[in-house]
């Protein structure tokens, strides 16, 4: 698993900066995680939320499948690990998932992002939809998830404190 981190050049043209800080937040949730045992991945740690390091990873695996494919290319490859029935179910698993399986898939959903957006310019617009019915820039599509894993990667922070008293940014 690797935890080494790179911020982006600072003289980095708009798509290497975009690219950059991705890989940075992605980074460095995967480094929020590296080192712990199984028991402490999945431990909601910050009651009364359910949330967990695990559940982190496996929500982030759902949310580079939604962008990256369903509303970038119209593709749809079903969930992950949510359904109808539990909306939430990336942060929901039994004794059967695991870590490994949880990451593992993270990571592959991470290539299929880099595999889907290398032939595309930054004003492309996306072939599906959001569950709002607008389409997206590649830009736009960037950015939120920037946001979104810098959000979560908040969260990360105080869980992993929380879980064994780990500080960094």
């Amino acid at each position: 698993m690797t935890t080494e981190r790179r911020e982006p050049a600072v003289n980095a043209d708009e798509r290497t900066m975009l690219e950059g800080w991705l890989d940075y937040h992605r980074q460095t949730l995967g480094w929020k995680c590296a080192g712990l045992t199984e028991a402490q991945l999945r431990t909601a740690s910050v009651e009364p939320s359910e949330l967990t390091l695990m559940g982190l990873v496996r929500h982030m695996a759902e949310v580079e499948r939604y962008w990256f494919h369903e509303v970038l290319l119209d593709e749809d490859l079903g969930v992950l690990y949510s359904s109808e029935q539990d909306r939430d179910g990336d942060f929901h698993f039994s004794a059967a998932d695991t870590w490994q399986e949880a990451h593992d898939t993270w990571q592959a959903e991470i290539e299929r992002a880099r595999r889907n957006t290398a032939g595309l310019d930054l004003d492309d617009f996306s072939k599906g939809t959001s569950r709002s019915g607008e389409t997206f820039n590649l830009r736009w599509i960037y950015t939120h998830m920037i946001e979104e894993y810098a959000r979560h990667n908040g969260h990360a922070d105080l869980l992993r404190e929380r879980v064994d008293g780990s500080t960094g940014d």
